[in-house]
């Protein structure tokens, strides 16, 4: 001991003062350096952290004995001084807990690499290699699982292992086994190798329990016979576990590919609420053992513990891990940030959970440190207390005992929070008797009327008795067995009481039962809307305020998920914050998976429309910032789609380049309601493809295969559609129109930036120029967006004959008027109707292509309210008339929003707006000839 003090005082006084520390929390450091044989060697280790590889290094060479002692005796050796080195580190402050998790990890990998090569050369010299039928080698597969899949291993882990080989086949040798033979005795070496007793201890003991089948099963299994199990025998502690899994030795490659195509196993496509029963009877079996066992004070196993913080983070992670890839880490730290990070837990929460996790793990550290033996329960002889107070820097037994009382209480709230029974306490109250007398037919006709119309339902109880028939009779419902039906039925009466509370019970019930009938099939949102009242309440408030937004949800059940938490729901993000939301969900996609980034799309688009309309129908957002947000997501996603098919098509065939050598360029513009910022809800995108290559007959470079520049654009172009348009299981994003491209349908998909200049400059209609004038650049290289800004600007300012102009336009809008007016005598058509909306944008436009050239500020937007302000601030519209432009243009697109709303046709009583109809038509008068009634 004196001499690691000296050799420490030496190299690090502050760090030799910890020694006295250390030496009182830790009877295994003290027994450790008292069998020094380099004081000075192991000091130098203590004060450095391990370079990467350097623990692998020292066991491989180890491996590469041929005396089987000495393998034995050199492995426990290097776990020994590891360990103490650890130790040390850990409880002199010199590591964080990250670090000292992650050395001990990292050790038993390198412990585990090296008894699988000594046992594959030992094998082999008897057996031969092993062999696929085609003659390829094959290599054992270990999965580490538990802690240390997660690179989590507390100080005195036994390590969970899978093993598994990639193929079936036979050894070479002379003495040949088949593969399943092979590599069960591989597994036997191994165990052997790590956790027999000799008298310099074990390396680590293995538990072996976690394969197919258990004790029963293969100590090693195939790739295919692995699968099999899964598909068919996997249970649901199976999914929870391999949510820990990693190849920690062999063939790790193969290690990954094979977790790769277990995902679907672990991860569901969908949102997969049913998997929190699941966790919730694992952690009460836990707990009737503990309870039976005695042990409440297991810092692991008992309430408040470790284990229930990790069921915190992996409820959230089997839940939403199928739609999110930042929830597949193994590690937990990582994806209780994430959490926090996207809001499905408050961030504030997840902090104090992180703080909770680090302290309970340090906590069960010190335990273990102590003697280095495998116990999470805390200590009962003074000696050992005082031996963790001194590892954990307390003043005594009590503070510890209150610090350690304050993280389980904060955990075991938020457990309980996440994990509480809902749904089946009031089983036997009135709605739940109704529910099941009308279900069962026990009530009928008036009597059923009756009853409905004492629960609240009196105004139309029909309509809820029809909505209730619908849902019974439905295929999927029928289909249910008698279980699936109960448990349907207990959330029918919760169902009914939110229903209760709105201003039209009865349209609010049959509407929220629409969806029901549509996800009926799911029981995973059943059980979500069972479960959780707060998700119940906004469905039933929101289908009571829409249909549009009733079958919004219906086609997208994964929208549920946006109901369980009121704050996110009614307050969509801004621009920054859309855009940095969807780069967040986005980052960890890979260039090759097109089908789930799509799916992410689609939901991302879905998802954040459920926002901004439920922000809406609550009052908190103006219609004009409505369209904005609408707009701005549009943007996101069209910038997103671009990205993720420009990274397609580099990878497979570069990129195009200019004549000058320099990247050639490609954007999108954007008309119509998109390009004016006024997109409503189901808008589809009117777009313009542009690029800037001058060389369309060159081919590509830079990539594995090249393509003539014309055929990538094209290529590229058609995936930025299929990206945003294509129907997946998720739905699509956006319907495109691609009618205003230069020549319509007949011209290409995608058009030089030179060929639509001079498309504009010299062949455009006049119908186009009005199209120009709601035209912006939303995505795609800065230097074209910054060349189309200036020729729109050019083509808007060119001077025009008012007459000529006048005349194409009274022209066109007569056109329209005849073939899209769907007014008569008992309806008006607010939007193409004579005085409507349509006509308020032609004189807009009108005024803009007859006056830009006096004043630049007129073309400077491209949305129709400014337009009109730019106007009369220029002097070519009245201000009086400008002001009453807007509040018309505004009256009518609060109508027709309303409308969307509502799923109602855009047609008003001819008695509706008639002066705002005055008005319109008046001022189209001052400027136009009116177009024929």
């Amino acid at each position: 001991m004196p001499d690691l003090q000296a050799a420490l005082a030496a190299q690090a006084p502050e760090i030799a003062a910890e020694l006295p520390r250390v030496l009182a929390a830790s009877r295994f450091f003290s027994e450790t350096v008292a069998r020094l044989a380099d004081p000075q060697a192991f000091a130098a280790a203590l004060l450095e952290r391990r370079a990467a590889g350097a623990i692998a290094s020292a066991a491989l060479r180890i491996a590469a004995l041929d005396d089987d002692a000495a393998l034995l005796r050199e492995l426990r050796l290097l776990r020994r001084h590891e360990m103490a080195r650890v130790a040390f580190r850990d409880l002199a402050g010199l590591a964080g807990l990250d670090e000292t998790l992650g050395d001990l990890s990292d050790l038993a990998d390198a412990c585990i690499e090296a008894a699988l090569q000594a046992g594959e050369r030992r094998l082999q010299a008897r057996h031969g290699v092993p062999r696929d039928e085609t003659g390829a080698a094959i290599r054992p597969v270990v999965l580490g699982m538990g802690k240390l899949g997660g690179r989590e291993l507390n100080f005195s882990s036994d390590i969970d292992l899978i093993f598994c080989h990639r193929a079936a086949g036979e050894t070479d040798g002379p003495r040949p086994l088949s593969t399943d033979e092979y590599f069960a005795k591989l597994a036997q070496e191994v165990q052997r190798a790590l956790s027999a007793v000799t008298p310099d201890g074990f390396v680590f003991r293995v538990d072996l329990m976690l394969r197919p089948f258990g004790s029963a099963g293969a100590l090693s299994v195939s790739f295919s016979a692995l699968e099999e199990y899964y598909q068919v025998h996997g249970r649901e502690w199976e999914r929870y576990a391999l949510i820990k899994a990693r190849p920690v030795a062999g063939d790790r490659d193969a290690g990954t590919e094979l977790l790769r195509s277990l995902r679907p196993f672990v991860y569901r496509r969908y949102l997969d609420y049913n998997a929190i029963g699941s966790l919730r009877d694992l952690k009460r079996l836990i707990a009737d053992d503990v309870a039976r066992r005695g042990q409440e004070d297991n810092i692991k196993l008992g309430s408040g513990g470790i284990r229930e913080l990790e069921f915190i983070v992996q409820s959230f992670q089997l839940v939403r891990g199928g739609a999110e890839s930042a929830l597949r880490d193994t590690r937990l730290r990582p994806v209780l940030r994430y959490l926090g990070e996207a809001g499905h837990l408050d961030a504030a929460i997840a902090a104090r959970l992180d703080d909770g996790y680090v302290f309970l793990r340090r906590l069960e550290n010190a335990i273990q440190i102590y003697a280095d033996q495998q116990t999470h329960v805390l200590p009962t002889q003074d000696e050992a207390r005082a031996a963790l107070c001194a590892a954990l820097r307390f003043a005594d037994w009590d503070a510890l005992l209150q610090a350690l009382a304050g993280v389980r209480r904060f955990v075991q709230e938020q457990f309980d929070s996440i994990f509480a029974e809902r749904g089946d306490a009031d089983a036997d109250h009135a709605s739940a008797r109704l529910v099941r007398a009308l279900w069962s037919r026990m009530v009928e006709g008036d009597e059923a009327c009756e009853a409905l119309g004492e629960a609240g339902f009196g105004r139309d109880p029909r309509q809820v008795l029809a909505a209730l028939d619908e849902l019974r009779n439905a295929r999927l419902v029928r289909a249910m067995p008698e279980s699936a039906v109960q448990r349907l039925l207990a959330l029918l009466g919760p169902l009914f009481d939110a229903a209760r509370e709105q201003a039209a019970p009865e349209q609010a019930l049959s509407r929220t039962l629409s969806v029901v009938q549509a996800v009926a099939g799911r029981s995973t949102y059943l059980t979500l809307l069972r479960d959780n009242a707060v998700a119940r309440t906004q469905l039933v408030r929101l289908c009571g305020a829409s249909p549009w937004l009733t079958g919004f949800i219906a086609q997208s059940p994964a929208l549920l998920d946006a109901l369980l938490d009121p704050r996110t729901l009614y307050a969509p993000p801004d621009r920054q914050a859309l855009r940095q939301e969807l780069a967040r969900r986005t980052a960890g996609l890979t260039a090759d998976d097109t089908e789930s980034g799509m799916d992410l799309l689609r939901r991302y688009q879905k998802e954040m429309t459920l926002r901004i309309a439920a922000a809406d129908l609550a009052g908190s957002l103006p219609l004009v910032q409505v369209s904005d947000r609408l707009t701005w997501l549009a943007e996101a996603l069209v910038d997103e789609a671009l990205q993720r098919a420009w990274i397609e098509m580099r990878a497979q065939y570069g990129t195009p380049l200019r004549g000058d050598g320099a990247p050639a360029g490609f954007a999108v513009l954007a008309y119509g309601k998109f390009g004016g910022i006024e997109l409503g809800y189901g808008s589809d995108l009117d777009l313009v493809f542009v690029h800037d290559c001058d060389q369309l007959d060159g081919d590509t470079a830079q990539g594995p295969r090249s393509i003539n520049n014309g055929v990538w654009y094209a290529r590229l172009a058609q995936r930025v559609i299929n990206w945003l348009a294509t129907q997946t299981p998720a739905g699509r994003a956006y319907e495109i129109d691609m009618e205003l491209r230069p020549n319509g349908r007949s011209g290409l998909l995608v058009t030089s930036f030179a060929s639509f200049a001079a498309y504009q400059r010299e062949s455009a209609w006049t119908w186009e120029h009005q199209a120009l004038t709601r035209a912006r650049c939303v995505a795609g290289t800065p230097a074209i967006a910054e060349a189309f800004a200036a020729l729109r600007r050019e083509v808007l300012m060119r001077p025009r004959d008012p007459a000529t102009l006048g005349h194409d336009i009274v022209e066109m809008r007569a056109k329209m008027h005849a073939k899209l007016d769907k007014s008569n005598a008992e309806r008006w058509d607010v939007k193409q109707g004579d005085g409507g909306l349509i006509d308020i944008e032609f004189i807009t436009q009108f005024l803009v292509l007859r006056d830009a050239h006096r004043d630049a500020a007129i073309a400077e937007w491209s949305d129709n309210w400014r337009q009109l302000e730019a106007l009369a601030a220029a002097g070519a519209l009245s201000k009086d008339d400008s002001a009453e432009l807007i509040r018309c243009y505004r009256s009518y697109r609060a109508w027709l929003h309303e409308c969307s709303l509502q799923n109602a046709a855009s047609f008003a009583e001819p008695t509706r707006f008639t002066g705002e109809r005055a008005s319109v038509r008046a001022i189209m008068a001052r400027h136009l000839a009116s177009p024929p009634p």
